[in-house]
């Protein structure tokens, strides 16, 4: 049996892990779960038995062949961390390529709808409750669901890019004011400058300080990896990368975003620190590894054991 999906984001060249379950791109574990737990039952040998021959078999490489791999990939924290990145950036690759995507009527009533959340999750639950009702339909189903998550992406990105701005008044030839009814004005004050805009890098950059805050790393870097493609010579960026890897003792990541930081400003305070914490651990490290000198004294216990996490609130000594 043939899995090739053309449609929604499988033709982005992407396979649709959240569409092989019927779930929302944006659906907690707990619901992916339950969801897949009721696909396993029912594609599940023993569930089919009353079925004919070709359904069993379908449900048997249906269950085999996709939805077991989707859940996997969805269920360890980090694979479905770097899905969410990858998924992300096909919805930009979806956004920038939309006016050669054709898409069928669901999708394009989602395009063209006011209330693209409701209708999306509605339009969703809708398909779900049908994909593997009828199996020689699971794909077609599939596609439109891949359809749709492609288009939620889309408005997803174009979200809040289009300014709404101050109307004018236009002046027409029956409204033209004369200089008998226009009032004596003032000198008006000139205008305060505006403050300056927050860039799309700095968004991503305060996102990720408040999931450092709540220990949540893995959704920190995620925010971190949109900034520096945003602005890939951020060194602020870099280094508060270098910050959480340092802290979830990953060195060699650490050393490089650090690296990487204080080439683009070699004054930045928090590349500095890093690199500076990390060598004192690696020295640390080797030294513990090092047999000791028969007449060596003993050596005081290390209080700062604690370095990396010092990094994040600690106390500096």
């Amino acid at each position: 049996m043939s899995f090739q999906i053309e449609r929604g984001l499988f033709r982005l060249d992407f396979t649709d892990h959240h569409a092989i379950l019927g779930v929302p791109v944006d659906a907690e574990i707990k619901d992916i779960r339950k969801r897949y737990l009721k696909i396993a039952r029912r594609l599940h040998p023993d569930s089919a038995a009353a079925e004919g021959e070709l359904d069993q078999q379908r449900a048997s490489e249906l269950l085999s062949k996709l939805v077991n791999p989707a859940w996997e990939k969805l269920s360890q924290e980090r694979d479905r961390a770097d899905y969410i990145v990858m998924l992300k950036l096909k919805g930009q690759q979806g956004a920038r390529q939309r006016d050669t995507i054709e898409f069928g009527n669901l999708a394009k009533q989602l395009l063209a709808s006011t209330n693209p959340d409701h209708f999306y999750i509605t339009a969703i639950k809708d398909l779900a409750d049908k994909q593997y009702a009828h199996l020689d339909q699971s794909l077609e189903l599939t596609a439109q669901l891949s359809e749709l998550n492609l288009v939620y992406l889309i408005r997803r990105e174009s979200k809040g890019e289009v300014g709404g701005g101050e109307k004018k008044l236009l002046y027409t030839g029956s409204n033209i004011p004369d200089s008998t009814q226009a009032p004596a004005r003032s000198k008006a004050p000139a205008p305060s400058p505006p403050p300056p805009r927050e860039s799309q890098a700095d968004q991503y950059y305060r996102r990720a300080e408040g999931f450092v805050a709540k220990n949540n790393f893995a959704q920190a870097i995620l925010e971190l990896r949109d900034a520096l493609q945003a602005d890939p010579n951020n060194s602020r960026c870099h280094s508060l990368m270098g910050m959480i890897y340092l802290k979830q003792n990953q060195g060699t990541m650490a050393k490089i975003h650090f690296n990487k930081a204080l080439q683009l400003n070699p004054q930045d305070p928090m590349a500095q620190e890093g690199k500076q914490q990390l060598e004192q651990l690696q020295k640390a490290g080797s030294t513990k590894t090092a047999p000791p000198k028969a007449s060596a004294a003993k050596k005081p216990d290390d209080k700062s054991g604690g370095g990396l996490f010092g990094l994040f609130g600690g106390k500096k000594k």
